[in-house]
């Protein structure tokens, strides 16, 4: 195995860790884009390392073909491989990066075996942005839960990983119900709600919009996120949501951290997020809650999607989101 082996050099050909970890195994996955800093993704492979995992598939942080981490071949290997008992079913399976290319996996996947196996072992899957699509696809055809979560390289990478980030991402995975508030006072009313908490990126979401690895959800609350999209994009792509009849079944949509920074809309530079969600509210006849700590952004909250979740409301007009009901780590196992 790779792990098992050290590696020196340059450009390229970057230092791995001498010895796997003796904990909690957690398999690497690289279904969308490459690891443009090598130093990065092995940073990130050490940190996890010395957090107490064993890593796997550790090979999958240097391929590279055309903009995304390998072949279509090697990324639907990095899943198929475990649907087929060619490897053990980790208990850990974690994306690399975002970017885009899993949802030319999609249909080359065995989900049905693939699922049985993570059920099996209750095996956690971690990603956001373009893992989205492998998260939806694994709800839709198996009903298994995953985390929407840190990354390998866009997080445990980074020379100074979030505080905020890491102690979500340990409470999460190590507690079997835990919750999180957000403060900001909310423009829509907070409705209580429970159902199950599902959803990613709205780009990939919209993509998967009358597919069957859309999962259909009646009664969710749904979360979404995004990043450099203008106020009308994302309101177009909700709005497929909407025509698909997704929206109207859910009972409250909860935004995360789209990064609007200096972005303006192009029509109408008056226009922003907070006309977006209300103008989605009063179409679906929802809530719509903002401000989730969720997205491309430092501070991540780390929660499940396909668990259940209990809506409330918080002090000052903001709102609490209890999670429950989804695979856990023995936090002995980690370091």
């Amino acid at each position: 195995s790779p792990s098992n082996q050290t590696r020196t050099g340059s450009g390229n050909a970057p230092t791995r860790p001498a010895r796997s970890g003796s904990g909690t195994t957690l398999r690497v996955v690289a279904p969308s884009g490459f690891a443009p800093r090598a130093e990065q993704a092995q940073a990130g492979l050490l940190r996890l390392y010395n957090a107490g995992f064993t890593i796997t598939n550790q090979q999958a942080v240097e391929r590279r073909s055309q903009r995304f981490a390998g072949t279509d071949a090697e990324r639907i290997a990095d899943f198929q491989d475990v649907a087929s008992g060619k490897v053990p079913t980790p208990q850990v399976l974690m994306g690399m990066r975002g970017g885009y290319g899993a949802v030319r996996l999609l249909p080359h996947i065995d989900w049905g075996r693939l699922g049985a196996k993570m059920q099996e072992r209750q095996t956690l899957l971690f990603g956001f942005s373009d893992v989205t699509a492998i998260q939806m696809a694994l709800l839709a055809q198996t009903g298994h839960p995953s985390f929407a979560g840190p990354m390998l390289y866009s997080e445990f990478g980074k020379a100074q990983p979030s505080t905020y980030t890491m102690d979500s991402f340990i409470r999460a995975t190590t507690a079997p119900q835990y919750d999180i508030t957000v403060s900001a006072f909310q423009s829509s009313r907070v409705r209580p709600a429970e159902g199950m908490v599902w959803g990613g990126n709205l780009s990939v979401l919209a993509s998967l919009a009358g597919s069957a690895y859309m999962p259909k959800v009646k009664g969710g609350i749904l979360f979404i996120e995004d990043v450099a999209e203008q106020p009308y994009r994302i309101e177009r792509m909700l709005h497929t949501l909407y025509l698909a009849g997704i929206l109207q079944q859910q009972q409250a949509l909860v935004l995360g951290d789209f990064r609007m920074g200096n972005i303006r809309d192009s029509y109408d530079a008056g226009y922003n997020l907070t006309s977006v969600a209300q103008s989605v509210s009063r179409a679906a006849g929802i809530p719509v809650l903002m401000n989730f700590p969720f997205g491309h952004i430092t501070n991540k909250a780390t929660f499940p999607l396909g668990a259940r979740g209990r809506l409330s409301e918080a002090d000052n007009g903001g709102y609490r989101i209890t999670f429950s009901g989804y695979p856990t780590l023995n936090p002995a196992a980690l370091n």
